[in-house]
């Protein structure tokens, strides 16, 4: 969540926001790539500890229906906010099209498929999603301008792309093919993490990273952007659909950290703690106050912030050239939106720590 937010005040503070993508290794410069990097980390860590989590909240008293109850209405809840609260967020205002299917569409749909998958056999399950992890590259030359009137279905599971249903622009942004598979993979890895098999969790995210650099130096498979050599080449894999080499760099790291993570016994003042027990909470809230902290800045400094009332990534736009500060002023406003949200997060993970409610785990 922490390193989530410095790539979103990335997005609305920087003035290279509005001129080319971080990732763009003929213009972007290593402080700005990294801070593009690292934040590739969130998303699959997101997608594995869906599926662990919801591994873990079955537990003993629960049962597979409730699990499945569980999921399908939690995912329903995400595609709402993606289409409603998050729309608004990205904009202030709900006529801009295209519309984004991002973060919480794939996780929203990756529930529902859960939900379905769950009653698998646990090692069938893991075949399957390891499987399709492995093997979804093999499809990327599919185009869906091939497929006719049945392209917006492989724009909806495996590439980018503009739909319109009823003639509504809609950019799917997180095709749903591997982000359903590290999911359910996540759920199945949920078993290790529920034995404590630390030593287990160790290889397997070793051999990932190690998996990673091998492929990556061949770059025989598994990403359709080629490693053109230099480090920040090395780096750059491709995060729309998340390639096979995309997945390995940021979950084998992913791993590795969450196994020695469970060395300690972390305080519930902590941080890492308090936004992580509210994550759906602080995501929301702070896209809200990320945009908010852009348009002041951009009234301060034009008197109008009319052009940044648009979702990414047009921030500052042609009304208004040059608008945009540099990296250490994303950084500074990036942690001044974590501070300011630390008391507020950790209020109300009290609250959810004290209360049953129902609609508390919906938030």
């Amino acid at each position: 969540m922490i390193i989530m937010a410095l790539d979103h005040t990335r997005d609305f503070i920087s003035y290279s926001a509005q001129l080319f993508a971080p990732e763009d290794l003929t213009r972007t410069t290593a402080a700005l790539f990294f801070t593009r990097w690292i934040t590739h980390f969130c998303a699959p860590t997101f997608a594995l500890t869906t599926g662990i989590g919801a591994y873990l909240w079955l537990g003993s008293s629960r049962t597979i229906g409730q699990l499945s109850r569980f999921l399908f209405t939690r995912g329903l809840w995400l595609l709402f906010l993606e289409v409603t609260a998050m729309r608004f967020a990205y904009g202030f205002n709900f006529t801009y099209q295209p519309v984004f299917l991002l973060v919480f569409w794939s996780l929203g749909c990756s529930m529902i498929w859960l939900s379905l998958v769950a009653r698998l056999p646990l090692r069938a399950l893991a075949i399957i999603s390891v499987a399709t992890i492995l093997i979804h590259n093999l499809f990327d030359p599919i185009r869906a301008g091939a497929l006719g009137s049945w392209g917006w279905l492989w724009h909806v599971l495996h590439q980018p792309g503009i739909v319109a249903p009823g003639g509504m622009l809609v950019l799917v942004a997180y095709p749903l093919i591997p982000w359903l598979d590290v999911v359910s993979a996540g759920f199945c890895f949920g078993w290790l993490v529920k034995q404590r098999r630390t030593d287990m969790m160790i290889r397997i995210g070793a051999g990932m990273t190690l998996a990673f650099i091998a492929l990556r130096s061949l770059h025989l498979y598994g990403d359709p952007r080629p490693w053109s050599g230099g480090f920040l080449s090395f780096l750059n894999c491709t995060k729309y659909p998340p390639s096979l080499e995309f997945l390995l760099m940021t979950l084998g790291p992913a791993i590795l950290v969450l196994a020695w993570f469970d060395r300690f016994k972390f305080s519930d003042r902590n941080p890492l703690i308090v936004f992580g027990r509210v994550p759906l909470f602080f995501f929301v809230l702070h896209f809200f106050a990320i945009h908010l902290t852009a348009l002041v800045l951009a009234w301060l400094r034009y008197g109008t912030p009319q052009s940044l009332l648009r979702p990414l990534p047009t921030f500052g736009g042609p009304d208004f050239p040059g608008y945009g500060y540099s990296l250490p002023v994303v950084c500074l406003v990036w942690a001044g939106i974590v501070i300011a949200f630390y008391p507020l997060c950790r209020w109300f993970a009290s609250v959810k720590a004290r209360r049953t409610d129902w609609w508390l785990s919906y938030l």
